[in-house]
C-alpha cells in the first residue's frame, strides 16, 4: 500500500473512504465534526438513536453515494495509549477488506497519545495496518479470493507538520517492509528454509542493494577458524551450517566501527540427542527468528539509507539427532579457546552464538547485539509481550531500552551479575552449557558473556515474542522495529 500526506478536504473527489474517530459518550473528533456537518448531522443522529456510542472497538460503516465512511469507537479519550491505538488501527482492516476502496483518508491520527506526536501516530498506523493485512499463503494451492488492501492511505496533515509526517511515512514503510521480510522467512517450512536458504536470501539482498556486500562462511571455513562449538551443533544434520555475513557500509567515514547484529538461525531445532517432546515441535522452525529479524533489519536500514556501518550475521544451523550428532557429556573447544561441557544438546543456540560472538571481534565493532529465541525460561519469566534484554553494559542497555519504548516493541532488562556464573561451573571443562533450573534465561546470557568481553554487548531473548501460537500461529517479525529504532537513534547522534 502507498502512504501519503495531503492537506485535503473530507469530500475530495479522489477519496473513496474516510476513517473517523468517535469517543465514548458520542463525542466527535474534529474531522468527525466536519464530516457530520457535511452529512447534515447524520452522525449525530446515529448517536442520538443509540446506534453509535463510541465504545472502544465499535465500528460502523456508512455509505454516502460512492464514498464510504468508517466510524470507529475509541472509548474514553483519556484511556488511549499505544496498545489501544494499535488495536483501533487493526479494527479498521476487516472493513477496508470488505469495501475494497482504492483511496482511504485515515483521520484516526487525530487521536491523542500521551507523550507522542503526529509522527508516532502515523508511523504506528502504518506498521499496524501492514501487519494486519499480512498473510502468508505461499504454499496454499487452494487460495480464496481475498480482498486486496487499498492502493493508497492518505493522512490529512497541516502544512507545518508535513516534514515530520513525511519522515513517519519513510520510517514506517521501511520498518513494515523489514517486518514482512522477517515474517516471510520465518514462516517458511524447514524443508525449504535451511541454512543454505538463509544464505541465498542474504546473497540476494546484496544483489538488490549497492551498499551491501554478503559473504558466506561454510563448514570448511568455520573449521579453519576453529568454530568447533558451532560445528558440533550441526553434526547431526545433512544440511551444512552456513554463517551469512551481511555488511552494510554507508557511514561518511568508511573506517567507522560497525554495529554488529547476530541472529540465531536454527532453521530447525529438534533438540539433538536431548530430543524435544513431539508436541508443538513443528514450531521449532521458528528457532531462526533471530536471524530472520536481522535480515529484516538489514532490508529496512538499506531502504532508509542510514549513515552507519552495520554488519548483520545470520548464524544458520540445524540441530538434529543422528549417529554423528554431538552428545551430552561431550567437551567442546570453542573458537575463543574456552572448553564447554555439553550437559544438554538442546541448549545449542548458545554454542552457535558463542563462536559467532568470538568471530565478531574481527570487525572491531562499536557494539554487538545478539538476537535469539534462546530459552523457554524467558517465556516463563516475561510471557509473550516483552523480549528479554540482558547486558553487562549499562549505556548500551539503556539505548536499547529507550528504542524499545519509542518503537513500542517492548523489552525488559533482566539482571546479569557475576553470581550467575557459579551455576555454569563444570567439573571437567571451563564451562557447562546449562546452569540448572533456576534463572535459565539469565544463565544462558551469562554463558554468552564469557565470549563478548572485547566490545559492548547486549543479548535479546525473543523466545516469547518471535511467534504466536494457536489460531494466529505465525512469526511476528519482532524485534525489527526495536532494532531499527536503535539504529535510527544512532544515526541521529
Amino acid at each position: 500500500m502507498k502512504y501519503s500526506i495531503k492537506n485535503t478536504a473530507l469530500d475530495a473527489d479522489h477519496i473513496q473512504a474516510v476513517i473517523l474517530a468517535i469517543f465514548e459518550g458520542g463525542k466527535l473528533s474534529p474531522a468527525a465534526e466536519s464530516a457530520d456537518k457535511q452529512l447534515q448531522g447524520e452522525i449525530s443522529k446515529l448517536i442520538r438513536l443509540g446506534d453509535l456510542r463510541g465504545n472502544f472497538g465499535q465500528t460502523l460503516l456508512l455509505h454516502k453515494g460512492e464514498r464510504r465512511i468508517i466510524l470507529v469507537g475509541c472509548g474514553k479519550a483519556e484511556e488511549i495509549n499505544e496498545r489501544r491505538y494499535k488495536q483501533l488501527c487493526r479494527k479498521v482492516v476487516p472493513l477496508l477488506k470488505e469495501i475494497a476502496a482504492d483511496s482511504v483518508l485515515n483521520e484516526l491520527t487525530e487521536v491523542a497519545l500521551p507523550g507522542r506526536d503526529l509522527y508516532w501516530n502515523i508511523r504506528f498506523a502504518i506498521e499496524t495496518t501492514e501487519q494486519a493485512f499480512y498473510a502468508f499463503h505461499r504454499f496454499k494451492t487452494r487460495q480464496k479470493d481475498e480482498a486486496k488492501a487499498p492502493k493508497e492511505m492518505i493522512f490529512s496533515v497541516a502544512d507545518k507538520e508535513a516534514n515530520s509526517a513525511q519522515q513517519a511515512i519513510l520510517h514506517g514503510t521501511a520498518i513494515a517492509s523489514g517486518i514482512k521480510q522477517a515474517r516471510d522467512i520465518a514462516n517458511c517450512p524447514p524443508n525449504l528454509c535451511n541454512p543454505a536458504y538463509l544464505a541465498e536470501q542474504a546473497l540476494a539482498l546484496a544483489e538488490r542493494e549497492a551498499r551491501i556486500h554478503t559473504r558466506i562462511l561454510g563448514e570448511q571455513e568455520m573449521a579453519e577458524l576453529k568454530m568447533n562449538a558451532y560445528l558440533a551443533v550441526s553434526r547431526g544434520s545433512a544440511n551444512e551450517a552456513k554463517l551469512s555475513v551481511i555488511e552494510y557500509k554507508n557511514h561518511p567515514d568508511p573506517q567507522a566501527q560497525p554495529i554488529v547484529l547476530i541472529g540465531k538461525g536454527l532453521t530447525f531445532d529438534a533438540g539433538g540427542i536431548s530430543l524435544k517432546p513431539a508436541t508443538d515441535m513443528d514450531e521449532m522452525k521458528y528457532d531462526m527468528c533471530g536471524a530472520a529479524a536481522v535480515f529484516g533489519v538489514m532490508n529496512a536500514i538499506a531502504a532508509l539509507n542510514l549513515p552507519l556501518n552495520v554488519i548483520g550475521m545470520l548464524a544458520g544451523c540445524e540441530n538434529l539427532p543422528d549417529g554423528n550428532a554431538y552428545r551430552p557429556g561431550d567437551i567442546l573447544t570453542t573458537m575463543k579457546g574456552l572448553t564447554v561441557e555439553v550437559l544438554n544438546t538442546d541448549a545449542e543456540g548458545r554454542l552457535v552464538l558463542c563462536d559467532t560472538l568470538t568471530y565478531a571481534e574481527s570487525f572491531n565493532p562499536r557494539a554487538v547485539i545478539d538476537i535469539a529465541t534462546l530459552t523457554g525460561a524467558c517465556v516463563v519469566a516475561l510471557g509473550q509481550h516483552n523480549s528479554g534484554l540482558l547486558s553487562d553494559n549499562d549505556q548500551l542497555a539503556h539505548a536499547i531500552e529507550n528504542a524499545a519504548q519509542q518503537a513500542d516493541d517492548k523489552a525488559w532488562r533482566l539482571p546479569l551479575s557475576e553470581e550467575y556464573q557459579e551455576q555454569l561451573k563444570s567439573n571437567f571443562a571451563d564451562l557447562a552449557n546449562i546452569g540448572g533450573r533456576w534463572g535459565g534465561a539469565i544463565t544462558a546470557a551469562a554463558f554468552l558473556s564469557n565470549f563478548s568481553g572485547a566490545y559492548p554487548w547486549a543479548h535479546l531473548d525473543i523466545a516469547g515474542t518471535a511467534w504466536l501460537q494457536g489460531a494466529e500461529k505465525g512469526a511476528t517479525g519482532r524485534p525489527v522495529s526495536l532494532l531499527v529504532q536503535y539504529l535510527i537513534n544512532l544515526s541521529e547522534q
